[in-house]
């Protein structure tokens, strides 16, 4: 087998293999965020659902084994992404920024105007990433329940 990262559309078959790597990246932040993150209720057959009603995945993998992966769909005209998960082992190697560019690169070849992406107030470093590839601030929400802003929307014009 070849030592070379693959980064390829993610297809059903990965399907568990998705909910299992997003479940490992997400889990440092387990009882951190408020409210918890609904990543940790991601199941093989809700991504599968998600890619048979036009969302789609990119996966990242090394000889065979998922390192990391993103999920995409169609969002007010624009491509967006959420969650980018990247195994604790795999981190340091660019994964994220390289996935991002990939949703980017789908967008340009749907001929899409943007891309769009939720992250939570929280997670500070996540916003400065972002913020670093041309992600800018378009809106704020809050999570059922919250009243206050809980998550930043943002968008990259393409």
């Amino acid at each position: 087998m070849s030592d070379t990262l693959v980064l390829r559309p993610g297809t059903r078959a990965d399907a568990p293999a998705i909910a299992t790597t997003i479940a490992a990246a997400f889990l440092q932040y387990r009882g951190k965020l408020i409210p918890e993150s609904s990543a940790f209720r991601e199941t093989p057959d809700a991504i599968t659902a998600e890619l048979e009603n036009g969302g789609g995945a990119i996966v990242a993998e090394r000889n065979g084994q998922m390192l990391a992966c993103v999920l995409t769909q169609p969002m007010e005209g624009d491509l967006y992404f959420g969650r980018l998960a990247v195994l604790p082992e795999a981190r340091g190697l660019g994964l994220a920024k390289r996935l991002i560019a990939a949703v980017e690169d789908e967008a340009r070849a749907r001929g899409l105007p943007g891309v769009r992406l939720g992250v939570r107030i929280a997670l500070e470093a996540n916003q400065r990433l972002f913020n670093s590839l041309g992600y800018r601030e378009i809106s704020r929400e809050a999570h059922p329940g919250f009243n206050h802003p809980t998550s930043i929307n943002m968008r990259k014009a393409l």
